[in-house]
């Protein structure tokens, strides 16, 4: 006992299960999966030369990062703007449209491609409202195009961006802009010399993440797009399906892999360091690279500084007349924002009620018949029940392992925590056909192909990094002097956990394993991969329907995945509401 008492003082001990998955699930596989793509033992770059020999590769290629660098930009230009103003309303306002953020992001990925599938197809919603007005003749060609592919990744990734810029900007203190504004510095002036720079740090991690998240996608491409618009990911996975040749496949999921870790590595995704640190090293990084051209724009303000005292010195007193119109612009951008954002997932909740004989808007009648449908079809509740046994494995697994995992991550040195975070973090920050890839690599080695244990393993590398960053979020918030007061009274290391720590950070660790379950649950790209056609889970079971063909059925199960969502804000805030009360009188 006393052995096993030194052992958990000792950090690196606490981080070794989540590590040793990590590696057996993923580190190792990757290792064996990049000598497999450059023919060991004999070691030649054939695979790598054949690839980039191939035109159409290329072209998919270059495809790929440029549809990805797009909807970055897209989500960018209306991503920042909607934080800032979200940032800027009122507390009630505020938390009502982050709630309104959170929902689509907790909601299926595939449940909104359908919604998209169902809105602009040829029979769809746009175009049976500009027939029936009579403004079209024949049906827009508003579906399996690039422009479709846009909406659809835009409409998935844009909370994505938009939560590591209100993190951020809810950071930066106001007063600042507050002291400019009383130095005679316009709004705009305010904002681009004081605002801006310090929300660098969440524009970095925004795009990063979207970018790198962009270049795996597979189903919204898929589904959305022609045969114009297919991406990198697609022609890996229907090479892990077609040829039992992996080397060509692994060369082309490593291109990918480069693309990415290049990108990491240039910019930088800091998750594990402080706020500070990051804007500050933001700063730097930016002052460096604009040197002249900030020289130059210094220079030529400073031409025109006695105009702007002038002008500063007759508007003091003026009424602010524009301010009334800004207002009214930035409430109708936010509600435009939150309307793409909820839109369709109302259309599916909606549609899923109709009493017609196919799927309709608005329905003509009302009627359960779809969700009599889904729970009368053995095919659909067999996969609902898959996946509700594996969610619910995966968070029991992923929340111990990685609770441990963030409480010993917390007791490190700052630089052995960042390595170790990034670490941890790699299945979920690095493209998902890869990690998918490397995975399938693994449980073939360990002869867990299309079990339910290797897809709780392949599902639990993903969900653990996602218990870690929000437990570390609950720790860094921790008071240490607590524990401290505990071992003074002679308290053993475990007794001071389960007393004093496990009370004060379980709502961070019940929001890992809500989070741990949606992730699984919803996962769809390495479930495809490794479950080898032997189980059917219920996103494989919506892919199929959606790429074959489109049956009323998945409209009820659509809309009970999209109001699943508000049950998980419920259960977290509910534990949020507990935990404040219990600490109250502390």
């Amino acid at each position: 006992m006393e052995m096993l008492q030194k052992l958990g003082r000792r950090p690196v001990v606490l981080t070794a299960p989540a590590f040793a998955l990590l590696l057996a699930v993923l580190g190792i596989p990757v290792v064996q999966l990049f000598l497999t793509s450059l023919n060991a033992p004999a070691f030649s770059l054939s695979n790598y030369q054949g690839f980039f020999e191939q035109t159409s590769n290329v072209r998919v290629l270059f495809q790929t990062i440029k549809i990805s660098v797009v909807t970055t930009a897209i989500c960018l230009i209306i991503g920042y703007p909607t934080a800032y103003l979200i940032v800027t309303a009122s507390k009630h306002v505020r938390v009502a449209l982050i709630v309104l953020v959170l929902i689509p992001w907790l909601t299926s990925g595939l449940v909104r491609t359908y919604a998209w599938v169902v809105i602009l197809g040829d029979h769809g919603l746009i175009n049976n409202l500009l027939l029936n007005l009579g403004l079209i003749s024949s049906p827009l060609p508003l579906i399996y195009n690039r422009l479709a592919v846009y909406i659809g990744m835009v409409h998935i990734m844009l909370p994505i961006m938009i939560l590591p810029l209100l993190s951020v900007m809810q950071g930066i203190d106001t007063s600042l802009v507050a002291a400019a504004r009383s130095m005679g510095a316009r709004p705009f002036t305010a904002f681009q010399r004081v605002f801006l720079p310090l929300s660098l740090p969440g524009v970095r991690s925004g795009s990063l993440l979207v970018f790198v998240v962009c270049l795996g996608f597979y189903v919204t491409p898929q589904a959305l797009g022609g045969l114009g618009d297919a991406m990198l990911s697609t022609f890996i996975v229907s090479q892990v399906r077609t040829s039992f040749n992996l080397a060509p496949t692994a060369a082309a999921a490593f291109i990918l892999l480069a693309i990415a870790v290049v990108v990491l590595s240039m910019f930088g995704l800091d998750v594990s360091g402080s706020h500070s640190r990051a804007a500050q090293a933001t700063q730097k990084s930016w002052s460096s690279r604009v040197h002249s051209f900030a020289a130059l724009t210094r220079f030529l303000k400073d031409l025109a500084a006695p105009y702007r005292a002038k002008r500063w010195t007759v508007q003091l007193y003026s009424a602010g007349s524009a301010s009334r119109l800004s207002t009214i612009a930035g409430a109708v951008f936010v509600i435009l924002v939150v309307a793409y954002l909820l839109f369709p997932g109302l259309i599916i909740v909606v549609m899923s009620f109709s009493g017609g004989p196919g799927l309709e808007f608005p329905p003509s009648s009302l009627s359960l018949k779809w969700y009599r449908a889904f729970l009368g079809d053995p095919s659909w509740t067999g996969a609902f029940w898959n996946s509700i046994q594996i969610a619910v494995a995966v968070a029991i697994l992923s929340t111990i392992i990685g609770t441990v995992a963030a409480y010993g991550i917390n007791r490190t040195s700052p630089r052995v925590r960042a390595v170790q975070t990034m670490a941890i973090l790699a299945p979920i920050t690095l493209p998902v056909v890869v990690v998918g890839i490397a995975t399938y690599f693994g449980l073939l080695k360990l002869g867990l192909m299309g079990t339910m244990a290797g897809l709780v393993l392949a599902h639990s590398t993903g969900a653990i990094a996602y218990v870690v960053v929000i437990v570390l979020a609950t720790l860094a918030n921790f008071d240490q002097r607590l524990e401290q007061a505990a071992q003074s009274m002679r308290a053993a290391p475990l007794q001071v956990f389960m007393r004093v720590t496990l009370p004060l950070i379980l709502p961070g660790i019940i929001g890992g394993a809500v989070f741990a379950f949606i992730g699984s649950f919803d996962e769809v790209v390495i479930t495809s991969l490794v479950s080898g056609f032997a189980m059917q889970t219920l996103p494989l079971k919506m892919l199929e329907n959606i790429s074959q063909e489109i049956e009323p059925t998945i409209a009820a199960v659509g809309s009970m995945l999209t109001l699943l969502p508000v049950l998980w804000l419920i259960i977290l805030y509910a534990t949020w509401w507990r935990s404040k009360a219990r600490a109250r009188p502390v």
